[in-house]
């Protein structure tokens, strides 16, 4: 039977938990639906994540040879094509924020309600969020106990990526009347040529990383003028690569090489923060509107409107701060160590 396959932040075939299980299947119908409704949350993409998706798209369609994409409430939309198509089951892999949380639970009452099968997997993290607990059972709040929780599990093997039979496909959008990417002014001209969105982008970079930049990161990652940095946040955003790849990638290269044994940890480290931030808004998803600590409510923040807006050209007249800023217009990325200056700023 035909399964559809709902990609979100999973725009990828390797290690694809919800594409492996529909494939297995049968043919397999694969939707991507851009929601921009208020129901999709308080914070829809911005101009670069929109910039970035328009690539990270056109190269999944390649990929799988098809994509359907449509725009609209995914809660009418999927129903409505995995019955157009005849599908039984509607897969797709989780997505933590509270919004995401509620649209999911609701959808998956809906395709009960209509005799359809809805099931979610685990595409994002090493671990679930509901799988990580302190001794007393609780979630964590601190990091390093997180940390030495989520080191002491066996990883879990990525998947490979499956063979796919494409069902006949659906009508859908075309990508280019989205209007995703800028024009006048086109701001991320020259972007295409320091990235390139997508799954072979992400295991290009991947690559790059561990051959040229990995080899001392413990220690240079601190350096705003050295490249022993992964970039590969978007690609891990996007879903174009899967954490239990990177892991998996990061202790092959390092048990290959004992003297990268430090690097790894720390890299390694810096992945499981991502886990931490999940794991936070999952357990705490005041978390997406509110301070982790009360007493910031009444911090006194200064209103300035010339000075906000010279922060964000990048001209305050403070040199690493204006450096991170003006980076981050040209090249849509900043330096974490200069990030922390900047936002701290």
């Amino acid at each position: 039977m035909t399964t559809l396959v709902w990609f979100r932040q999973d725009l990828r075939r390797d290690d694809n938990p919800a594409l492996a299980f529909a494939a297995g299947r049968g043919p397999v119908l694969p939707v991507y639906i851009l929601d921009d409704s208020a129901a999709a949350g308080a914070w829809p993409p911005g101009g670069a994540s929109r910039w970035w998706l328009h690539g990270s798209l056109e190269a999944l369609a390649r990929s799988l040879g098809g994509l359907v994409i449509r725009r609209g409430d995914p809660r009418r939309l999927i129903p409505e094509l995995a019955g157009a198509a005849g599908a039984d089951c509607v897969v797709w892999n989780r997505c933590y924020e509270p919004a995401a949380i509620a649209r999911d639970t609701a959808l998956k009452a809906d395709l009960a309600a209509a005799g359809l099968e809805g099931k979610s997997f685990n595409g994002a993290l090493l671990a679930e969020p509901w799988e990580m607990a302190t001794k007393s059972g609780g979630p964590f709040k601190v990091f390093t106990p997180f940390w030495n929780a989520l080191r002491q599990r066996a990883p879990v093997a990525p998947l490979a990526a499956p063979s796919v039979e494409l069902a006949p496909l659906a009508p859908g959008e075309r990508l280019e009347d989205w209007a995703l990417r800028p024009a006048n002014p086109d701001w991320a001209a020259g972007w295409s040529a320091l990235w390139q969105p997508g799954e072979a982008g992400a295991t290009a970079r991947l690559a790059r990383f561990l051959k040229d930049g990995f080899a001392g990161y413990a220690d240079l990652r601190d350096r705003p003028d050295r490249e022993n940095v992964s970039r590969l946040s978007p690609h891990l955003h996007f879903g174009e690569l899967s954490p239990r790849r990177l892991w998996a990638a990061v202790c092959h290269v390092a048990d290959h090489d004992p003297r990268l044994a430090r690097d790894a940890e720390k890299f390694l480290s810096e992945l499981a923060w991502r886990e931490f931030s999940t794991h936070l808004l999952y357990h705490f998803p005041q978390l997406a509107e509110a301070n982790w600590k009360e007493s910031f409510d009444a911090y006194p923040w200064r209103e300035a409107a010339d000075d906000l807006a010279a922060w964000q050209r990048g001209r305050t007249g403070y040199p690493l701060v204006d450096a991170g800023m003006r980076e981050l217009w040209q090249t849509g990325t900043m330096h974490n160590r200069v990030r922390m200056v900047a936002a701290s700023f």
